[in-house]
């Protein structure tokens, strides 16, 4: 099963050997693009803006003052809501275990652990862990430092008379309002450390195995095996050399099912040689 609208920020479901693991709970941050800007420091500018409402409808009334007009597009006056992995194909209860690729695929955790019934483990790697957790508490941090007055609700029951982008919105009525701070510590207490290379059991029907993809600071590919076959989930990885350490390939191969996310294109800029040219320059 795939959980996640957008294909850089990963969710999938595995069903293998009756083990469910969830491959990375990546969060789609597109949806704030729909919403008015939260400036830090307080803007007129904002507060002048003229209130949009659709013509000829007889429900203008319930969504007076939720949106704005700004340079010829339509925003939602609210404080942004988030686009989590979709919860009504699979029962997050039954998930046995969630493998995190790296941190940019962890952010969606809380929604995922917390209040779902949740019971299983999490399994990262410690620089994942760590820079995740910096990474969900600064955006926890910037929601919270910026509140606004009003959660706007009722624009979800009219898209059909709303301006594009708005009415071309992906399942806006799945989005939510980002977590707290208090979710975000109980989603990571669940969290067990592992290293490139470690074989961990689960439930004894499964192996699973973290190796280096390349991509970032602790961030992983995953191999699932059991005694006869042998699933390799690739996410972000990277064979360029500037990495600490390097992707590894070699235990990828002869795998019975390949699992990819998060592809692009080769570059067409080689990232080592602009490298190169900046600290020349520097």
């Amino acid at each position: 099963y795939c959980l996640s609208s957008e294909a850089t920020k990963p969710c999938l479901v595995l069903s293998f050997k009756g083990i469910t693991l969830m491959l990375d709970c990546g969060l789609n941050m597109q949806s704030i693009l729909s919403f008015m800007p939260m400036p830090v420091v307080p803007s007129a500018k904002f507060n002048s803006l003229s209130n949009w409402i659709p013509r000829d409808n007889h429900q203008d009334w319930q969504i007076e003052g939720e949106l704005k007009e700004c340079c010829g597009r339509v925003f939602v006056n609210s404080t942004p809501e988030f686009a989590p992995p979709l919860e009504k194909i699979i029962d997050f209860s039954e998930i046995d275990a969630i493998l995190i690729s790296n941190y940019t695929c962890m952010l969606a955790l809380p929604f995922v652990t917390e209040g779902t019934g949740f019971k299983g483990i999490v399994y990262a790697t410690e620089p994942t862990l760590q820079i995740g957790k910096f990474f969900m508490e600064e955006l926890v941090e910037y929601i919270e430092q910026t509140p606004r007055a009003t959660l706007a609700r009722h624009w979800k029951e009219l898209l059909h008379v709303l301006p594009s982008p708005l009415a071309d919105a992906l399942k806006p009525k799945s989005w939510k309002h980002l977590y707290s701070l208090a979710a975000v510590n109980s989603a990571l207490s669940n969290i067990q450390l592992v290293g490139y290379d470690q074989k961990l059991d689960i439930y004894g029907a499964l192996t699973v195995t973290p190796i280096s993809s390349g991509y970032c600071l602790g961030s992983s590919n995953w191999l699932i095996s059991c005694d006869h076959e042998k699933v390799a989930y690739v996410s972000g990885s990277s064979t360029l050399t500037t990495h600490p350490r390097p992707m590894e390939q070699q235990t990828l191969k002869h795998a019975n099912v390949l699992i990819l996310t998060g592809l692009t294109q080769t570059p067409t800029a080689n990232p080592d040689t602009m490298l190169g040219e900046l600290c020349m320059t520097v």
